[in-house]
């Protein structure tokens, strides 16, 4: 179906007729950011929960905000990015099923992945139960281990919504219905305000009731998705509600879910792994705080590459679904030009607010002075990753999760890291040298992505998305 102007965002973007390079790649740019404009909103909007949680938590006392925010962090790495991560196989199965018309199979998909994620949530559910023992073991404070493991267990709750939640959100983006999304995620959020606090204050539950809020607000979100779903014309088609077809065939599924969390996760765990180091450099306090600032400056920027990617590997999916390699191709190229535009600017705004972007986070002439050194390598790390970023989507929509966590195994952990640690500990750099280690890492992985990308055989490939969709359509034995 071809896209006309003014038609709605949910209405599939599959290509034109063949149109000049120029205007094909105009019309390219045009679709990816009909996609990509509602879902960074989005994705910024689903942060909200987590930040106002703890943030609700703050004005509690400092034990409380200890306790909230090392249960958070504790919950993304061993929960939530997880579980993110295996959701997005279905960027691939369900955006290359779409493309090749096998419409039925999105609510398959959708409903073997809320299969999948839910057995992958009782040894999460099992961790977070025993976080405060755990982060005890792990040399943790007492008072604050106790204090987490108690917000981590009132977390528990939001895992039965937030894993219908995701594969509702990716089986929406995949069929480009992302108009939707973006508008329960700013229900949600403002939803969540209220929750927090008639939970925090009015029941009296402090931060007990943070966490549980988080439950009460994926629940609304996912209620509000739910039933577009099931009376929007936009997905009649797609979802014809549950089927034991959703129990059959679940290895396969893992079998792409697994890496693709593994690709999401390593990168993720890489930047854990720089906060943790700063503690042990010479002066912790200051060290912390800095990076700190410089991850939580780089997680909100960073949502706008994660636009891009989402975008891409709809795009992707599609079109070697459809069966149109090279469209598939020129949304590549597009994405690239694209992500060199955003990070290009974005960069050099940084490098020009970097003396007074401190002042947002403190009033310390230190911390301050600190934050004016590391934002323009803060700067070129974005540029980095949002080229990186974006061609991970594409391996995402060709389905070569397995490459793509392989090279972020190769090049955070293998060269990242450790460079990290010479450059901070040996050479003394300290801050400085953790993040430049990084920055080494995403130029290894930006190198490897090139180079995969520029070899994929776009014909081989939607040969091999018309192989997967067909395989998944004929009858199980």
């Amino acid at each position: 179906m071809d896209h006309k102007p003014g038609a709605a965002v949910h209405e599939p973007l599959l290509p034109s007729p063949p149109q000049p390079q120029g205007k094909a790649a105009s019309a390219e740019a045009k679709r990816l950011m009909r996609l990509a404009g509602p879902i960074v909103a989005s994705c910024v909007l689903q942060n909200v929960v987590n930040m106002a949680s703890v943030m609700f938590v703050g004005h509690l006392g400092e034990l409380p905000l200890a306790g909230a925010s090392l249960a958070t962090s504790l919950a993304n790495v061993t929960g939530y990015s997880l579980l993110t991560g295996m959701a997005t196989a279905l960027d691939t199965l369900c955006g290359q099923a779409f493309g090749a018309r096998q419409l039925h199979l999105l609510g398959v998909y959708k409903q073997r992945a809320m299969v999948v994620l839910g057995l992958a949530c009782v040894p999460i559910a099992l961790v977070w139960a025993y976080a405060g023992r755990i982060l005890l073991f792990l040399g943790q404070d007492p008072q604050i281990a106790a204090e987490a493991g108690a917000y981590a267990r009132w977390l528990i709750p939001s895992l039965a919504a937030y894993v219908p939640l995701q594969c509702h959100v990716r089986f929406l983006q995949t069929q480009s219905v992302v108009l939707p999304v973006t508008a329960s995620s700013g229900a949600t959020a403002l939803c969540h305000l209220i929750v927090c606090w008639a939970l925090v204050y009015k029941a009296g539950m402090g931060s007990k009731g943070a966490a549980l809020s988080n439950a009460v607000s994926y629940a609304i979100n996912l209620i509000i998705l739910a039933l577009y779903v099931r009376l929007s014309a936009a997905c009649k088609e797609t979802w014809h509600g549950f089927s034991w077809e959703a129990f059959k065939d679940l290895w396969r599924f893992t079998e792409l879910a697994w890496p693709s969390a593994m690709m999401i996760c390593l990168e993720w765990w890489s930047f854990e792994v720089l906060v943790l180091l700063s503690g042990l450099l010479p002066n912790p306090q200051l060290e912390t705080s800095v990076l700190s600032i410089c991850l939580n400056t780089g997680a909100l920027l960073y949502m706008i590459p994660l636009g891009l990617t989402y975008s891409i590997s709809t795009r992707v999916s599609n079109e070697l679904g459809a069966g149109h390699p090279q469209a598939a191709k020129m949304a590549t190229k597009v994405v690239v030009y694209m992500a060199l535009s955003e990070g290009l600017v974005i960069s050099l705004t940084m490098t020009l607010l970097r003396n007074i972007w401190g002042y947002m986070y403190s009033n310390e002439k230190e911390i301050v002075t600190y934050i004016s050194k590391m934002l323009p390598i803060l700067g070129i790390s974005f540029f980095i990753d949002g080229l990186h970023s974006s061609l991970s989507g594409v391996l995402t929509g060709c389905g070569k999760q397995k490459i793509g966590a392989a090279v972020n195994l190769g090049a955070f952990y293998l060269l990242g890291i450790p460079m990290a640690v010479l450059l901070a500990f040996i050479f003394h750099l300290n801050g400085m040298g953790l993040w430049l280690g990084i920055v080494c890492g995403s130029v290894t992985k930006l190198v490897f992505l090139l180079f995969v990308t520029c070899s994929i055989d776009w014909d081989k490939e939607v040969i091999k998305a018309k192989y997967g969709v067909l395989s998944s359509s004929l009858p199980l034995a």
